[in-house]
């Protein structure tokens, strides 16, 4: 039975920890938010800002990124909608334990879990990078529950992956690079963003503020070793079952696409496959625009957003 009151964790603790960012990063990022406490025992942040009976977009980040990386969606929509934004396991203000699987399916049933218990219906799906998979894999648990997609630079299929990333998968480098220098935060601060003045005034700091121990950078790590590139790789099932059912489940809603050109991980190659898969969806693309495609141009995408959910409404 789903239940329909609302979840909390310990009292205070979303405060805490929103509190324990610098000032810097909290101008930008103004909203404590909530936890709540999975049936892991694990504590999941999230961000829940609207009206409550306001239509419900549910925006799904990737690795190195949290639920910083909406705010500037957050900021510009939640006039108009419940604005829901859940940072993962081991990422933002979540939880970070050290002895966790930190695979795919652990995420797709953190995010199916928070779905059923804050009883989201009528979603609006909007996913970027490994929020992708994560995201689509909740959709597909609760179909009857996503009305239409927003997609950013990310992919539910295997494709090219980068040789820096491939690198550090391998144990001790990765350890060294991504756990000890933070590396994958710092370096991703400068390959994804084209406009690298958009970093200034504590921008930086945000996307590394949570990361602040060699214990904190656990899940990028691991979400890192999570890309199946072996064929006996655990999470490869779920990318064969998604590349399967996404399609075939989610082609018939209304979709956007929207995608950041100069993203050295996401080629344009993938938004044609997107586009093979959802041939009725509408397409943005952002010439100047990286992987982290609403950094770069949020002033865009915000009122083109709005505009394309207005176009689209709710059956």
């Amino acid at each position: 039975m789903v239940e329909t009151e609302r979840p909390a964790g310990p009292a205070g603790e979303s405060e805490k920890r929103w509190s324990a960012l610098p000032d810097s990063v909290r101008r930008h990022y103004p909203w404590p938010g909530e936890t709540m406490q999975l049936s892991t025992g694990h504590a999941l942040h999230y961000l829940d800002v609207g009206a409550k009976d306001q239509p419900v977009l549910f925006m799904v980040h990737g690795n190195p990124t949290w639920s910083f990386y909406w705010r500037t969606l957050v900021a510009g929509l939640s006039d108009a909608y419940r604005c829901i934004v859940p940072d993962h396991m081991g990422a933002g203000l979540s939880d970070k334990p050290l002895e966790y699987p930190y695979r795919l399916e652990d995420h797709i049933r953190n995010l199916t879990e928070l779905i059923d218990r804050l009883d989201l219906r009528n979603v609006t799906l909007v996913v970027h990078d490994w929020g992708g998979p994560i995201g689509f894999g909740a959709a597909l648990e609760r179909q009857d529950r996503i009305a239409r997609v927003v997609a950013f630079n990310t992919a539910v299929f295997m494709e090219h992956v980068p040789l820096s990333i491939r690198l550090s998968r391998y144990k001790g480098v990765g350890d060294l690079f991504i756990r000890g220098f933070n590396g994958f935060v710092r370096v991703a601060a400068f390959r994804c963003i084209t406009h690298q003045d958009r970093l200034r005034d504590g921008v930086r700091e945000g996307y590394t503020a949570p990361y602040d121990s060699w214990d904190h950078r656990i899940g990028h790590l691991a979400f890192i070793r999570d890309i199946p590139l072996e064929d006996g790789h655990p999470t490869r099932k779920w990318i064969d079952r998604l590349t399967a059912e996404v399609p075939r489940v989610f082609a018939d809603r209304p979709t956007l696409l929207v995608w950041g050109d100069r993203d050295f991980v996401f080629t344009p190659r993938f938004l044609e496959q997107w586009q093979r898969w959802f041939p009725r969806a509408e397409v943005v693309r952002y010439a100047d625009a990286g992987h982290w495609v609403i950094e770069d141009a949020h002033e865009r995408i915000v009122p083109k957003l709005r505009q394309w959910l207005s176009d689209h409404p709710l059956p």
